[in-house]
């Protein structure tokens, strides 16, 4: 056989091939538009209560009566937060690299050193007891930076279960009346774009300070309470109608 042969050989092959794709591809298509379907959607929500709150603390030498170094100012927090029971080598960070100390000129031979950190805690309580403490120490430039959840993703998947089976029940329900039955889901879709990050909403924030003690001797701990996020899925099923 000549090579020109065997060319034209290969093309006839390759040709084949593909219209037996084509073919294939199409009938499947078409089995799917022709199946009796029910299109159901489905939801879940949840409230949780965010338990992954990141404080931020700035430190800054004029914020100091004395001028304080930062040196100092960092011994007293980890010293302070210690005495809380917090563990700071695993939760105490400088929020970025840029942050690690910032420099700024306030006058002509006045250099003042900031540094940012950011404390990770786990309930309101605990929040409430930084602040007081640090307050106590005279560092009051502090804030909360942001509140997440630990099993954040976990609670979401448990929420796109509830969601199916949510789907399925309204498909039985839709179906039952005519006398039909729904089959195998042919097609599952997942409608929740929510993003996972928490955007948790903070209430009733009160610092009342050093000077705020009653009569019993103790400091008012700041009321920190933190409104519970709903965690939400859905999804748009297909079930086999029979």
């Amino acid at each position: 056989m000549h090579l020109s042969q065997k060319l034209h050989m290969k093309r006839l092959t390759i040709l084949a091939l593909m219209f037996v794709f084509i073919h294939s591809a199409n009938s499947q298509t078409k089995n799917f538009i022709d199946q009796s379907y029910i299109e159901v959607s489905g939801s879940a929500d949840t409230l949780v209560t965010p338990n992954e709150i990141y404080i931020r603390i700035i430190l800054s030498e004029k914020d100091t009566r004395d001028r304080a170094s930062i040196e100092e100012l960092e011994q007293k927090i980890v010293t302070a937060l210690k005495g809380l029971g917090l563990d700071t080598e695993k939760n105490l960070t400088t929020s970025d690299m840029t942050s690690n100390f910032k420099t700024y000129l306030l006058k002509s031979k006045d250099v003042i050193k900031t540094k940012i950190y950011t404390l990770k805690v786990t309930d309101a309580v605990t929040a409430s007891k930084v602040f007081m403490k640090l307050e106590e120490i005279g560092i009051s430039n502090t804030s909360i930076e942001r509140v997440d959840h630990s099993d954040l993703n976990n609670i979401k998947n448990k929420m796109r279960t509830k969601a199916i089976i949510d789907s399925k029940e309204r498909a039985d329900a839709l179906t039952k009346p005519l006398n039909q039955t729904i089959g195998a889901a042919i097609h599952i879709m997942d409608t929740d774009n929510n993003p996972l990050q928490l955007q948790g909403r903070i209430a009733g924030i009160q610092i009342r300070g050093i000077n705020s003690i009653q009569s019993n001797g103790y400091m008012d701990l700041p009321k920190i309470e933190f409104e519970k996020i709903k965690i939400t899925a859905g999804v748009t099923a297909k079930f086999i109608l029979k």
